[in-house]
């Protein structure tokens, strides 16, 4: 049964693009735009440098896809987005510094200027392994220099898939707030060596040998994506979950997504992103992740 609703929920996720491609020939009005580029980071110093450094390198990708159709009664929008990156430190190994696959597909249909009643699969897991690295100490409590890596996430451990129906408020263009007043929210972990690993029977919220668990949750998504200056884009994304049966401060997942992103020129960027996450099933305090990157960003959108 378990297996049958993953199937189900996965094939919810990939019919927009389906649909996309089979109604393309008769279809009007469909606004596509693709971003990819890649961050570069590197830092060299000699042996006799006395102020001290270490040699690194660190690259990063990403993909970044938007397919919109808008008619007069009704919209439709699909945002994709993947991230990968990694570090070479030389006293260090190869370190994951970025790592992201998200994908949110969403119909609305108009019943006033600004409201509209909407439907939503939204998608979210990563790429590759997650580690925790602890340095070791000797008997005396002092640091030995020795890191020990631990993996603690992967592929679909944890994943996320939340189905939404609710109401829509979209006053202008660049901003909009999503009331999910019915959603599902599915946790993942496939993996099942972590349990192993971290020595826990639950994970990610999701028992041991369970693979999944689902919850009803209120969602709140509010989007914000504007040039709030001449090649200057601001753009955030806050979602909140409060679960039915956990309906208090310790029953709510947050997260916020900014990112702001300064064109140099065409094809050149500054890119500086930043997450701030609290999620009960994951962790008792707020975790938060920031990256400043110079990059090479090639657009490829506006076609219909």
């Amino acid at each position: 049964m378990k297996k049958l609703t993953l199937i189900a929920s996965l094939c919810s996720i990939t019919f927009p693009f389906m649909a996309q491609s089979q109604d393309a020939p008769a279809a009007t009005g469909w606004k596509n735009e693709l971003q990819t580029g890649i961050n570069f980071n590197q830092s060299s110093f000699s042996s006799n440098w006395k102020a001290g450094g270490v040699n690194a390198i660190a690259i990063s990708g990403f993909i970044n896809g938007k397919a919109e159709l808008k008619k007069e009664s009704y919209s439709w929008t699909n945002d994709l987005q993947l991230l990968y990156g990694n570090v070479q430190n030389e006293t260090q190994g190869l370190r994951k510094t970025a790592d992201r696959i998200f994908f949110d597909s969403r119909y609305g249909y108009k019943v006033s200027k600004h409201w509209s009643a909407f439907a939503s699969v939204n998608f979210q897991t990563q790429f590759d392994a997650g580690y925790e690295y602890v340095k070791e100490k000797d008997a005396a409590g002092k640091e030995t220099g020795i890191e020990t890596a631990t993996r603690i996430s992967g592929f679909m451990s944890p994943g996320y898939l939340t189905q939404a129906l609710g109401m829509e408020y979209k006053p202008v263009d660049y901003f909009s707030a999503q009331f999910g007043v019915g959603a599902l929210r599915q946790s993942f972990v496939l993996d099942q060596t972590l349990y192993d690993v971290a020595g826990k029977d639950e994970l990610y919220g999701v028992k041991r040998g369970d693979n999944m668990r689902n919850q009803m949750v209120f969602q709140f998504v509010a989007n914000f994506d504007k040039e709030i200056m001449k090649n200057l884009l601001l753009k955030a994304r806050y979602m909140g979950l409060a679960d039915y049966e956990k309906i208090n401060g310790q029953g709510i997942v947050h997260r916020l997504d900014v990112n702001i992103t300064a064109k140099v020129n065409k094809y050149i960027n500054v890119n500086l992103a930043g997450v701030l996450l609290y999620d009960y099933d994951q962790d008792a305090d707020v975790q938060y992740s920031q990256v400043m990157a110079l990059g090479i960003l090639y657009t490829f959108g506006g076609s219909k």
